[in-house]
């Protein structure tokens, strides 16, 4: 009963995101391989935030005592070893057994799913970013995977949408972070870069306060901005595919957009909370996005 209370909980997250992770309208095989993506992606991150569910479950199928759960980057080392058993052998964790059908079908490769590893190992190291180019790297680890599997999983895979889906994958990460700054700042860490911190005079104990200076809002606008100007990067990546999969890739461009529109609709100040954007804003954005794809098509 433990192992499915487990895997339940963690592919439960997958109704927070932004956009939906495999909605319906996908070809039923695309959305059981991506969840069975996300399940590892959510699955990593949890351990990397200490948020895996009460009872030492996972720690057991990855052969860990659950007196040393709390050894997170021990349990980063014994997921990537079961990881590696999806490859060549039989893995022990269920949202891993779950994950190898995927990765056979799809002929996957190891790397993006090393590199989701490799993200949270750095959380576990890296709590602060001096430069906006050393957060950009870190989301090459712990974003741009994601997109490349998307690609690999729908069969879609070339140089060009590989260099698209990683700008739109790094924007939405951005964005995410902007939404989250207090609640990351309560796991003691900062993805705003140091040296744009500096720029607008905003100090850690500024992101403390219960609600933005004009500095922070000042800061948290440039980071949009700038997440918007990666998103209008990739958004050819959506007009580049045809059927479904334009309208997946849709969502996700959209859903990046709508939580920027949410950001500046709260005057850029996060720190009350994360600022969500509708799902009628998110539908207006996905036919923004289509059209868009359109013209440019």
């Amino acid at each position: 009963m433990r192992t499915g209370s487990s895997s339940r909980t963690t592919l439960d997250k997958a109704t927070e995101e932004n956009f939906p992770v495999a909605p319906f309208f996908l070809p039923r095989a695309w959305r059981d391989d991506l969840m069975a993506v996300y399940g590892y992606a959510r699955l990593v991150d949890d351990i990397g935030d200490g948020d895996l569910a009460p009872g030492g479950a996972d720690a057991r199928h990855l052969g860990v005592d659950p007196a040393e759960a709390d050894d997170r980057l021990l349990l980063l080392d014994a997921f990537e070893t079961d990881l590696r058993r999806v490859f060549d052998g039989t893995p022990h964790h269920p949202l891993l057994k779950a994950l190898q059908p995927t990765v056979r079908r799809r002929s996957l490769t190891p790397e993006p799913f090393l590199g989701l590893i490799a993200a949270n190992r750095q959380d576990q190291q890296v709590r602060r970013y001096g430069t906006y180019e050393e957060l950009v790297a870190y989301c090459e680890l712990s974003a741009n995977p994601v997109g490349r599997l998307v690609l690999a999983i729908t069969g879609t895979a070339s140089p060009e949408r590989v260099r698209r889906s990683d700008a739109v994958c790094t924007a939405l990460q951005i964005v995410e972070h902007l939404q989250d700054v207090k609640e990351d700042l309560g796991r003691d860490r900062i993805y705003l870069p140091a040296e744009d911190m500096a720029r607008f005079h905003v100090t850690e104990a500024d992101l403390v306060a219960p609600r933005g200076s004009a500095s922070v809002r000042a800061l948290v606008a440039f980071e949009a901005e700038r997440a918007g100007s990666l998103l209008n990067e990739g958004t050819p990546l959506v007009g580049s595919v045809h059927g479904r999969l334009k309208l997946l890739l849709a969502g996700f461009v959209a859903g990046g957009r709508a939580a920027l529109d949410a950001v500046a609709a709260a005057g850029h100040d996060v720190l009350p909370g994360p600022p969500k954007p509708t799902k009628a804003r998110l539908m207006r954005e996905v036919g923004a996005v289509l059209r868009r794809a359109r013209r440019e098509g």
